[in-house]
């Protein structure tokens, strides 16, 4: 046994040779073989060298040697001192014998040498395998062949030495030139066979020359472009043999990276003059006369299109692609190729290609390129469209798919611009697969390119284009889950992502509202885009505003937001502007205009603006903005010293301090405080002090409104805070303008607290008194308004109601004046009503707010009403009465005063009770009086109305009437229990019941009723 450092046993040491061969050369010459004979090489060589030698002694010799050169004694010996020997005789074989069996004995031959003179350890001598290409590229360059089987051998050699690239053969070719030329000459034989193995040597010595020479090699081939391209071609065209075609596709695919194509258009004159040859002259001159090299390169690629052998199909639409993208790709090219119905053939190929990437990869990207002659393409896209749905189908399951940005623009081309081809399941599917890509996306299952993203966008686009895809609820369900799918990755792991989503939910939103015009009931879609944009991308928008640095993504948001504003203007939009305005929108943008101070960000900002006043208060109130828009200022300060010029009759100033008003204005109803308070306040007071004989006309109306709920809603905030000053003269300038001035704040949106600081002030209570009695008004006539928000609102009865029940104003008073008023006044019976429903409303919604009107008098009103002129009016008496009825069972006994209008209120109710008892029996108007006299006794238990508790008390008709009443029921015996609350004897009964309790409450003690 060796250790592990022993040496090896040494090689055996090699046979020695003979003395002699049988012609007495040198035993350095012959080697031993190891069956114990020995092989003579000079003897080989001169039996390979001689043409006349028999061809089965040559054959033998071969295949002994061949046989040998497996023996590693043998082999070592002729790689040491021999390597060279045999060259020269074994390419004489391949130049003199015409017999194939022994030109392919050579050909392994030369090959095993060069093999093992390559890749012998210890022999490594590349001149072996270079001498070889060296001698055989020489014999055929020489000519002397003339084409003949053996120079078909030869050339089937260099081609197998040449197709050993690692050893860089095309120096050994000494001479390049001549050897081209032949080759080309070789081309125009019509042997296929020839062709083939031409082409294939063409091929590989393009590929060595373009790898290989450096600059100040010449280019052998570029002499003979035209040439050697319209014999490829033409041999393309002609042969059959798929053999043949891959070595033509193959060279054709070198020549079309190197621009042969291209160059052959573009120097076709001086290519044909440098090669000096008649012939090639006429044909090329028919090739550019008749049939263009487009043409001809159309109709060569056909065949190996259709080949079965699928490594020529695909060799051949490599070559198709690298001579549209790298030479051919002009719009000639394209134009001819369409035109000769190759697309058809690529779309055959794809249908047939069972998607295997190889094929599908080539075919999509030429197709692609081939759409660029859009006219002529659109009739063949149409025809190939099932087969790219497959297509899609297929890449869109792959991650990073390298062509789906391509079939997806295929498709995109197709829907748009041939939409009757497509049929509803083709359309269905599309959606259906886009949606699908978003989810996996989302999932993370496949990774998408920011171009597939893109692209996928703008096919979902084109789709909702279609006329017939309007009410298709499958497409539909396809957008919300794109949508949904495209913003939970774009606003937290994709941001690239955001503009093209963006996009995508601006055509969505545009789509579904057409959507819903043709079909109302499909609002589904519209909804659901707005939840995205009130619970993800507003929140987000305004959390990321400060980190953004891109410009383009704030005016995609801003821009997405304005077009639904734009698009919509029902209840749905005007919530989201009312949620947007809510949440410090003013701020924001004004935020934005801090952050990218551009024309476009101040353009889009202001149209924003004048888009949500149009939304919020009618349509063209926001028109000021737009006219105003290109010169106002970014900063709010800069608007508010806009607001504090005079405008001496300059249109442009009035429509900025327009645009400003409007603008504080919306901002202020949602506490959106865009400047600090005391600067604000200063500017208006500024504005009213300069401006105030411009308050003329329909449009200072409209602005005198704007100015009086800002102005009120600032001094509102000056006097909680009770440390921003104002000016004594602006408010009387103001009090006046409105004196004189048609105004009417209560029929626009306004600020809580501006309200209530316009009910504060006693000098407007007047002008404020017509306002509430044009509400009042409206009221009975059912015109509600929807409040909108917690700190501002149109004015409605509710708003009042909270406002008299707060008890620090004037509402109660500006009531009870203008009831007082319209009472005194004849023929107003009809505003009476009004007022009376009203404030009944009121008392309903805010019951405190009876208290209020009781200590501003309204009882002295309603005692006028009953005694005047109205009186007898069945509407004012039902009004009134309900009215007394809902202040009785709100109020509270201490705010009761006026005892005497009370005692007039309850004998004329009385009176009028007793009369229609006795003609109508008890109806419903009866009753409720009845219960006013409850109240009334319930109250003087509480020390309040004490006389009128008295007269109800004392009052004889009544004692008889309750009498009767209680005597009718007692009379229906047991029968009575089955009179509950539910019908009418049971009313009556629990009424006068209730009446008779409180009289015993009341009754106490009797010196009080003889006193």
């Amino acid at each position: 046994m060796y250790s592990a450092t022993s040496a090896p046993p040494p090689p055996p040491p090699p046979l020695p040779p003979p003395p002699s061969c049988s012609q007495g050369h040198l035993s350095n010459l012959i080697l031993p073989t190891a069956e114990g004979g020995s092989i003579c090489l000079l003897c080989l060589s001169n039996l390979l060298s001689n043409p006349n030698s028999p061809t089965v002694h040559v054959s033998y010799a071969l295949s002994q040697l061949f046989q040998a050169l497996s023996q590693p004694l043998f082999l070592r010996s002729f790689l040491t001192f021999h390597s060279h020997f045999l060259i020269s005789p074994l390419v004489s074989v391949l130049s003199s014998f015409d017999d194939k069996p022994i030109a392919k004995q050579t050909i392994d031959l030369i090959v095993n040498i060069c093999e093992a003179s390559n890749n012998h350890s210890e022999h490594n001598n590349e001149d072996v395998y270079k001498e070889f290409v060296a001698r055989v590229s020489d014999r055929l360059s020489s000519g002397s062949l003339a084409w003949s089987r053996r120079q078909l051998y030869m050339l089937h050699c260099l081609g197998v030495l040449l197709d050993n690239q690692e050893n860089i053969p095309y120096a050994c070719i000494k001479d390049k030139d001549s050897l081209v030329l032949n080759l080309v000459t070789g081309l125009q034989l019509a042997s296929e066979e020839i062709q083939g193995e031409i082409m294939f040597v063409l091929y590989k010595i393009s590929l060595l020359q373009y790898t290989y020479m450096d600059d100040h090699c010449v280019d052998v081939l570029f002499p003979r472009c035209p040439k050697l391209l319209h014999l490829s071609l033409e041999a393309l065209v002609k042969t059959q043999s798929d053999d043949v075609r891959l070595n033509c596709v193959a060279f054709l695919t070198v020549l079309a990276r190197r621009g042969f194509f291209q160059s052959a258009c573009a120097n076709y004159l001086g290519c044909r003059d440098a090669l000096e040859a008649d012939n090639f002259m006429q044909t090329m001159e028919s090739t550019m006369d008749g049939s263009p090299l487009e043409v001809l390169f159309a109709e060569a690629v056909k065949g190996p299109l259709l080949s079965s052998d699928s490594q020529v199909q695909i060799a051949t639409l490599d070559l198709i692609l690298v001579y549209l993208s790298c030479n051919g790709g002009s719009g000639k090219e394209v134009q001819v190729l369409v035109e000769e119905n190759l697309a058809d053939y690529i779309f055959e190929i794809l249908r047939l290609s069972g998607c295997k990437d190889s094929v599908i990869n080539s075919s999509i990207l030429i197709l692609d390129l081939l759409s660029t002659a859009e006219q002529a393409f659109r009739q063949r896209l149409a025809i190939g469209f099932t087969t790219l749905v497959s297509v899609l189908s297929y890449v869109a399951e792959i991650p990073f798919h390298p062509v789906q940005c391509q079939s997806l623009k295929l498709i995109s081309n197709c829907v748009s611009n041939c939409p009757g081809i497509i049929s509803t399941s083709q359309f269905e599917e599309i959606s259906t697969i886009l949606a699908g890509m978003f989810k996996k996306h989302v999932n993370g299952e496949i990774g998408m390119l920011q171009e597939t993203f893109t692209l996928s966008c703008s096919t979902f686009v084109v789709l909702m284009k279609c006329s017939f895809s309007l009410g298709n609820t499958s497409l539909s369900a396809s957008i919300r889950d794109a949508l949904n799918s495209a913003f939970s990755t774009c606003l937290t792991m994709h941001p690239e992502h955001i503009l093209h989503s963006l996009y995508l939910l601006k055509e969505a939103y545009a789509y579904a509202i057409e959507d819903n015009l043709t079909i109302p009931i499909n609002t589904g879609l519209r909804y659901f885009i707005l939840e995205i944009c009130k619970q993800q991308i507003l929140p987000w928008f305004m959390t990321t505003i400060n980190e953004m640095e891109e410009e383009d993504i704030v005016l995609g948001v801003i821009e997405t937001f304005h077009s639904i504003l734009l698009q919509d203007l029902d209840t749905e939009a005007r919530n989201f502007t009312d949620i947007l305005v809510s949440s410090s929108w003013f701020s924001v943008l004004f935020g934005c205009l801090g952050l990218f101070s551009t024309e476009k960000m101040k353009w889009r900002v202001y149209l924003m603006f004048s888009s949500i006043v149009d939304v919020l208060l009618g349509s063209d109130y926001g028109q000021p903005i737009r006219d105003a828009a290109p010169h106002l200022p970014s900063d709010p300060t800069d608007l508010l010293f806009l607001l504090g010029q005079k405008t001496s009759h300059n249109v442009e100033l009035v429509c900025c301090q327009s645009a400003v008003l409007l603008i504080l204005y919306i901002s202020a109803l949602y506490n959106d405080r865009i400047a600090d308070d005391r600067l604000v306040l200063a500017s208006l007071e500024q504005y009213i002090l300069l401006n105030s004989d411009e308050f003329f006309g329909a449009t200072a109306s409209v602005t005198l409104e704007l100015l009086v709920n800002l102005y009120g809603l600032y001094r509102g905030f000056a006097k909680m805070s009770y440390q921003i000053p104002y000016s004594p003269e602006a408010e009387r300038i103001l009090f006046q303008l409105l004196a004189e001035n048609d105004w009417d704040s209560l029929s626009t949106r306004i600020h809580l607290t501006s309200l209530k600081w316009l009910f504060q002030q006693e000098k407007l209570c007047k002008l404020l008194s017509k306002q509430i009695l044009k509400l009042c008004i409206n009221n009975s006539a059912g015109n509600y308004i929807v409040p909108y928000g917690k700190t501002s609102q149109n004015v409605d009865l509710q708003v009042i109601a909270e406002l008299i029940s707060f008890g620090d104003n004037f509402g109660a008073m500006i009531l009870v004046c203008l009831l007082g008023e319209l009472v005194e006044d004849a023929n107003q019976e009809h505003d009476i009503i009004s007022v009376v429903n009203a404030i009944t409303k009121i008392i309903e919604i805010a019951p405190a707010a009876s208290d209020q009107l009781c200590m501003y008098g309204i009882g002295g009103v309603l005692q006028n009403i009953n005694y005047g002129s109205n009186f007898h009016f069945p509407e004012v008496i039902s009004s009134t009465t309900l009215l007394v009825f809902s202040i009785l069972r709100s109020v509270h006994s201490e705010s009761i005063s006026n005892d005497e209008a009370w005692v007039g209120i309850t004998i004329k109710s009385m009176d009028y009770m007793i009369s229609m008892v006795a003609a109508d029996g008890w109806t419903e108007e009866g009753l409720r009086i009845l219960i006013i006299l409850s109240l009334i006794l319930y109250h003087s238990t509480n020390q309040a109305m004490i006389q009128a508790s008295k007269i109800i008390l004392l009052s004889a008709p009544l004692v008889s009437i309750i009498n009767n009443s209680v005597s009718e029921a007692c009379s229906k015996g047991p029968a009575l229990l089955d009179h509950d609350e539910g019908t009418k004897p049971g009313e009556i009964l629990i009424i006068v019941l209730s009446l008779i309790f409180f009289s015993f409450r009341r009754y106490g003690r009797l010196s009080e009723f003889t006193s």
